[in-house]
């Protein structure tokens, strides 16, 4: 379902407007501990009793992402005195996410997850006020993001979260009044981190590209001649089989059907080879690429998230330096450390990036080799030769992919020469990187 772009300011029911005015006594009782006296660790620009009304009257904070770690990261926020927030997500609600994003119900289903979560916090936490955007991060300018004392990312889209980094990165212009901190949360399975990013003072998540692991994937003649396991037999009948039986048909991986057809396809393969172990729910898990979600491991991200947005907007503890890790596959076990900023980061360092390749790499193995380069990661990057603004190849619009694609199959020595550079866009980057060309 396409995202529409909507936003709203959600009327705060009357009773909820009252308590706002006169909080009950003891209300925030807890919250006071921490912020009427100073502790042994307490930050030295800590002031007792002021914190509260920071927390409670003057700060606004902007969750991006209402799924699992969202649902979580919004509940925790409320309960812990933050009264205004903003929630921005382009996704709907689905049966699959009941399990653990625990702010939706069964009537949900095909509505907003932002709209949903932001009324059912309001309904359930007397005196918060939560606003919200149905669409795309990337629809907000800057103006809209300054808006804010502190971005807390609960995405699962690496992309996304590329975006709103190099966004406050690119948005502080060497002013200090436009920092805007970002607490980035995330799991897999019953792995997670949490990170503090301070733009252009800290690492950034740019620095941190090569943490990422790679997608799984499947030597084709392993695939095709010698399968050894049920996910070589899922591969098969997706990557081989469907484009050989069905080529004239596109394949959706949210149809049943097709992956019901899958299934039996890579079933009968498995049996064919004496391989266990193919079964509906792992063929949708190989071809969709899910990573299972597990409920504890989003409750415990989430609230070192919080833990860290109320340290910052109150002053009264020391913040995370700056990566926090979690592992609960045998236990439960973290680790923090200082992840060191790398001076040729694209977005927080030096710009200018040079790279080494043969001679006689044609454009297209460039861009395959940028878009595997484990620092840099590319989605669909489209090359510009700087010196003369020629355009090398494009990926859009259209018009300029056709007229520049005879490119892709020259060699880039006889366009671009030794000591250039080429400008590099990105769709997963709102900034352009420079790139030195040297050849070996």
């Amino acid at each position: 379902m396409a995202a529409t772009q909507m936003q709203t300011d959600i009327p705060t029911p009357q009773d909820a407007t009252d308590t706002v005015k006169k909080d009950w006594p003891g209300r925030w009782s807890n919250m006071n501990k921490f912020l009427d006296r100073r502790g042994p660790f307490c930050d030295s620009g800590f002031i007792p009793g002021h914190g509260e009304d920071i927390l409670l009257n003057q700060c606004r904070i902007l969750v991006i992402g209402a799924g699992g770690l969202g649902c979580e990261i919004l509940k925790n926020l409320a309960l812990s005195g933050f009264k205004e927030i903003e929630v921005i997500d382009m996704d709907t609600i689905d049966v699959s996410n009941l399990n653990r994003q625990f702010l939706f119900r069964q009537s949900d289903v095909g509505s907003p997850k932002a709209k949903v979560a932001a009324e059912f916090i309001m309904k359930r936490v007397a005196g918060v006020k939560v606003s919200y955007y149905y669409g795309k991060i990337q629809d907000k300018d800057e103006d809209y993001y300054l808006g804010f004392h502190l971005i807390i990312c609960g995405l699962d889209s690496v992309e996304a979260r590329r975006w709103i980094n190099a966004t406050l990165v690119n948005m502080v212009q060497d002013d200090p009044e436009r920092i805007r901190v970002l607490i980035d949360g995330g799991t897999e399975g019953f792995k997670g981190q949490a990170r503090v990013i301070i733009p252009t003072i800290t690492s950034c998540y740019e620095c941190s590209l090569e943490m990422l692991s790679k997608p799984t994937s499947y030597p084709i003649c392993t695939i095709a001649n010698t399968p050894r396991l049920p996910e070589h037999c899922i591969e098969w009948a997706s990557v081989l089989q469907w484009p050989k039986l069905r080529e004239n048909e596109k394949m959706d991986t949210d149809d049943p059907i097709h992956i019901q057809w899958l299934y039996e396809t890579a079933l009968a393969r498995a049996k064919e080879f004496d391989i266990t172990g193919v079964t509906y729910s792992l063929t949708q898990g190989v071809v969709k690429n899910i990573i299972p979600a597990i409920a504890s491991t989003n409750a415990i991200v989430a609230a070192s998230c919080c833990n860290e947005a109320f340290k910052i907007i109150t002053n009264s503890q020391p913040y995370l330096n700056n990566y926090m890790m979690y592992t609960g596959n045998e236990g439960v076990y973290t680790f923090t450390f200082e992840h060191q900023k790398k001076s040729d980061c694209p977005v927080c360092g030096i710009q200018n990036i040079s790279v080494e390749v043969k001679r006689d790499i044609t454009v297209e193995d460039f861009i395959d080799f940028l878009k595997e380069k484990p620092d840099i990661q590319l989605k669909k990057p489209s090359l510009t030769k700087a010196s003369t603004n020629e355009k090398i190849y494009w990926q859009s619009p259209p018009f300029f992919e056709q007229k520049t694609r005879p490119n892709l199959e020259k060699k880039l020595s006889s366009i671009v020469e030794e000591g250039d550079d080429i400008l590099i866009t990105d769709s997963s980057l709102p900034i352009s990187l420079t790139v030195k060309i040297s050849y070996v």
